[in-house]
């Protein structure tokens, strides 16, 4: 036998050679560690997201993967968000956003009571909060939360403050810090929400980064826990009848998002569960989707889903909550049309039509996002939904309104090819005096046509260089960077509504102006009507114009047909100018004169001037003024002095002296 004392441990290196013994020992430990999680094996790293940097990362990733059963029973909440940049490069409108977003949570009938309430804005401690010393203390932060919470048992609670107080407090505690913030409740919809502003800096006055997790799962979680708190878990009762209402819906839901996870490579998925009740929902879905074309029964018990099933879905869900609104929005006017002629404009197909015909109502299809809906009942005798995007980039069109709602293209405009002509001829250069080389026919305001089209396009993306001596660089796929820049603008706005009328049918009908309806009844292309709808409306209302115009002596009948005067719409507009210039010259103590084609105009912009035959400048000089033509642009040039050319299609402003200013044709 040996002596114990003779025994010497000689360990060998951990890196010493072998298959298994050859790796790194912690390579190895995670290795068994990942297995025993039930991973493919392996420690590859994964990719790099950022979803894990500010605070509450911790907390987020706790909180979503917390025991399923009892999330599973935890009463829903829903919360969406959104980051807002204040400032920075490009920003400086970003606190006139901020005000336009807080101004507009504020609204009228929002409240429980409706009507002309106002929208109560409250914080942590103050039932009625300031949202101006808000808004200052906001002054200089990079950026802006803002979030909706909406908790399916929202309508149980008789005052959504204590939740929104608690879900703030509980944050705090995620988050490490004090929050800033204003909330205002909103009871308009179905489901009652809160519209929350956060500003982006803790309480040591640092930028406030907040963890992806926790924006996405974190603040849901904790929603939901207190909404739980309140009204207990959510019983088998309560979730079995909520899966069963699943079954006949026409949308993505929670029984089918478990079918395309059971789903093989072939798509094809089982109707049976080791559950009876589950396996009940399955087969009652599965019937549901084959009547809607979506699924297929190869043989009892295995299905067959169609490719794109969850996209087709998802699609039907928003189709059917667009219906839904145009429903109640026509019922709220009294306004009786067949769910069978409603239509929603696809701005994305290019073989859409203009829609053009009377608004019924505009409304917020994302108020998060400020994204707004028209519903126009139109004259070809159906009601269409139609997505305007952002609500700044379309001008009020209040209910009545007579609209022309036009998809905008994303193709290269004329002058966009004309710049990459010039450009091609001259080494990638482009500027007026090469223009007007390349063209002789041109002039120098229609060259600046193309240079503010350019500056556009630089402002927006990047696309075109412009050098301090202002010639332009154009690469050779100018028209391409054109594209992408037209699908930008877009995404804000999508379409084009131009307004054709601001008055009704019945008050065009005995107006001494050259009204829409005027313009119909002469045009050489009139918009076709269908004898249904609106569009019968417009056929009436057009009989009842005819006689008045016969009445007044502008029109006559002649073998079974009526004639218009040729003049006609010329002699309207200046019936009604002269009309309305004596009452604004007993109003400004000044004389009136008529702008002719071909004659100067210039004077101060004072105002807008809403009239039958169509939207008028008042530009006012010392002992004078005139009405002329009004352009959007000129907006934003009220009360500055301005200047132009009458011309028999409009008239051509000049806004500034200098080469290149914004001439406006």
């Amino acid at each position: 036998m040996f002596d114990d004392d003779d025994f010497k441990l000689k360990p060998g290196k951990i890196r010493s050679r072998g298959s298994k013994v050859g790796r790194k020992f912690l390579h190895q430990v995670l290795a068994a560690s990942n297995l025993a999680r039930g991973g493919a094996g392996g420690t590859r790293k994964s990719r790099f997201t950022g979803s894990r940097i500010g605070r509450g990362a911790g907390v987020g990733r706790v909180l979503a993967n917390r025991d399923r059963y009892a999330a599973f029973r935890q009463r829903r909440v829903i919360i969406k968000s959104r980051i807002v940049k204040l400032a920075g490069k490009g920003m400086a409108k970003g606190m006139e956003n901020a005000r336009a977003h807080l101004r507009y949570i504020q609204r009228d009938g929002v409240t429980r009571e409706g009507g002309a309430e106002r929208g109560e804005l409250y914080g942590a401690e103050q039932d009625r909060a300031d949202g101006k010393a808000f808004l200052e203390r906001s002054e200089g932060d990079r950026h802006q939360f803002r979030f909706i919470v909406s908790a399916e048992d929202g309508a149980e609670y008789d005052n959504l403050k204590p939740l929104t107080r608690r879900l703030m407090a509980r944050m705090e505690e995620d988050l490490g810090t004090k929050l800033d913030w204003v909330a205002v409740d909103h009871y308009n919809t179905g489901h009652p929400h809160t519209h929350i502003l956060l500003r982006g800096r803790d309480e040591g006055g640092k930028d406030l980064i907040i963890a992806r997790d926790y924006i996405t799962t974190g603040m849901r979680e904790r929603a939901a826990e207190i909404v739980s708190l309140d009204f207990g878990p959510r019983s088998d009762f309560e979730i079995e009848n909520r899966l069963r209402h699943e079954i006949e819906q026409e949308r993505l839901t929670s029984v089918d998002r478990r079918l395309i996870r059971d789903m093989d490579e072939a798509g094809l998925v089982a109707a049976t569960d080791r559950d009876a009740f589950q396996q009940s929902l399955r087969a009652g879905r599965l019937h549901k989707l084959r009547r809607l074309g979506l699924a297929e029964e190869l043989r009892p018990g295995q299905w067959r889903l169609e490719v794109g099933l969850e996209d087709t879905l998802r699609r039907m869900g928003e189709r059917g909550d667009i219906v839904k609104t145009m429903h109640r929005e026509m019922a709220g006017k009294n306004i009786a049309r067949s769910p069978g002629d409603y239509a929603i404009l696809d701005p994305g197909d290019p073989t859409a039509n203009p829609v053009i015909g009377r608004v019924v109502a505009r409304g917020l299809s994302d108020e998060l996002k400020d994204r707004h809906y028209l519903i126009v009942d139109g004259v070809d005798g159906r009601t269409h939904y139609v997505d305007i995007g952002r609500g700044e980039a379309t001008e009020p069109t209040p209910d009545g309104n007579i609209v022309r709602v036009t998809p905008k293209t994303i193709e290269p405009r004329r002058v966009d090819r004309t710049v990459a002509e010039v450009a091609a001829a001259n080494d990638g250069r482009y500027t007026i005096d090469l223009h007007l080389k390349h063209d002789p026919r041109a002039t120098e305001e229609y060259a600046e046509t193309h240079v503010r089209r350019l500056e556009a396009i630089r402002r927006a993306t990047g696309g075109v260089a412009r050098e301090p001596d202002g010639t332009w660089i154009v690469e050779p796929d100018h028209l391409d960077r054109v594209v992408e820049y037209e699908r930008s603008m877009a995404r804000a706005a999508p379409v084009i509504v131009e307004k054709l009328s601001h008055l009704t049918l019945d008050r065009q009908v005995g107006t001494d102006g050259a009204t829409w309806l005027d313009r119909e009844l002469v045009s050489d292309h009139p918009e076709p009507t269908r004898d249904s709808g609106f569009g019968r409306e417009v056929r009436e209302a057009q009989a009842r114009r005819r006689q008045w115009l016969i009445a007044e002596g502008l029109a006559h009948e002649e073998q079974n047909r009526i004639v218009y005067r040729a003049n006609m719409l010329a002699t309207l507009r200046r019936r009604e100018l002269t009309r309305v210039a004596g009452q604004l010259s007993e109003e400004l103590g000044l004389a009136y004169v008529e702008a002719r084609p071909g004659e100067p105009v210039e004077g101060t912009l004072r105002r807008s001037v809403q009239l039958a035959s169509g939207k008028y400048a008042l530009v006012e000089n010392s002992r004078e003024f005139t009405l002329v033509p009004w352009r959007p642009i000129l907006e934003r040039h009220v009360g500055k002095q301005v200047s132009g050319i009458m011309r028999d299609d409009g008239i051509s402003w000049t806004i500034g002296r200098q080469r290149g200013g914004p001439n406006i044709t």
